[in-house]
């Protein structure tokens, strides 16, 4: 198919080098030039605005940091909106709140073009390995649609029902997520603290009741998981600002529902701190320098 690509950042460059691999043509655009001078060099073609990108094309994705940025690349006056036929699909796999994919939902139909929101979850490795998961969210009709191409760039794709559900599929997952990596960083501390050595630690941890993702695949202990974030000084991951953005859409989210989020609104707080302290671009595992400050 021919596909519009919008968002080329540390998940979107590798989802496009897939769709390529997959034999879809593919159009970019990226306000990064670096970014879209890679994608061309993999075989995309590159386009001056999403507006020009979105032109011609079957079926357009973008993948953008926040609400803001999707409303504008929609709506704006280069933006997909402006360019795209009737009857085109366009899918955000953008991690915003359900309500702004509500409304992207609404803006697009009022001219003939579905909306899926399907945000991923599997990093930087699952989108470079083709192995993402898909949460989507649309109508059963606009999922069978999407599937297809979905598949190019992921593993497991699921139809979590109308749209909105699949962002909050994902504010859920994420939420998990920042909660247990902290608690994995807290307790890998405290056993360096108290005398054991961090890989004996790791290794029963991760064939023990305390077993989870973010130990045995993405441990925050330096040196643990060669391909790891924390092997490579907690760069080429997922960005604390970004896990904080997230943390903050699942809290906000959980103050509309009147749903309390307790470990979530102090999960949130660490990420803030780390922030404040200038470690906002480091991958979010970095969260145990907040443990380790004392050692340097």
């Amino acid at each position: 198919m021919k596909v519009a690509f919008v968002g080329l950042g540390n998940m979107g460059g590798p989802m496009v080098r897939n769709l390529l691999k997959h034999a879809h043509t593919v159009t970019v655009f990226d306000l990064n030039a670096q970014a879209v001078r890679e994608a061309v060099d993999a075989g995309a073609s590159p386009a001056m605005s999403a507006k020009v990108a979105a032109s011609g094309a079957e079926f357009v994705i973008t993948m953008l940091p926040a609400a803001q940025h999707v409303r504008a690349v929609l709506g704006g006056e280069d933006g997909v909106l402006a360019g795209i036929e009737r009857g085109v699909t366009i899918v955000d796999s953008s991690t915003i709140d359900p309500a702004s994919a509500r409304a992207m939902a609404e803006l697009a139909r009022s001219q003939g073009n579905e909306f899926v929101d399907a945000p991923v979850s599997g990093g930087t490795g699952g989108a470079a390995a083709g192995t993402l998961t898909f949460m989507v969210g649309g109508s059963t009709e606009s999922y069978e649609h999407v599937k297809p191409v979905l598949s190019s760039m992921g593993k497991n794709i699921v139809h979590c029902g109308d749209t909105g559900t699949g962002q909050v599929a994902k504010l859920c997952n994420n939420l998990i997520l920042g909660i247990t990596m902290a608690g994995v960083a807290e307790a890998m501390s405290l056993g360096e603290k108290l005398g054991i050595d961090p890989a004996v630690l790791a290794g029963i941890v991760n064939t023990s009741a305390g077993r989870c993702w973010s130990s045995d695949t993405y441990n925050p202990y330096p040196g643990l998981i060669e391909t790891a974030p924390s092997s490579r000084g907690y760069t080429g991951g997922f960005g604390t600002d970004l896990m904080l953005k997230d943390l903050g859409l699942a809290t906000d989210a959980a103050k509309l529902a009147k749903q309390p989020a307790f470990m979530g609104a102090l999960a949130q707080q660490l990420y803030q701190a780390m922030s404040a302290n200038g470690d906002g671009k480091l991958d979010f595992s970095a969260i145990i320098k907040l443990y380790r400050a004392s050692e340097g």
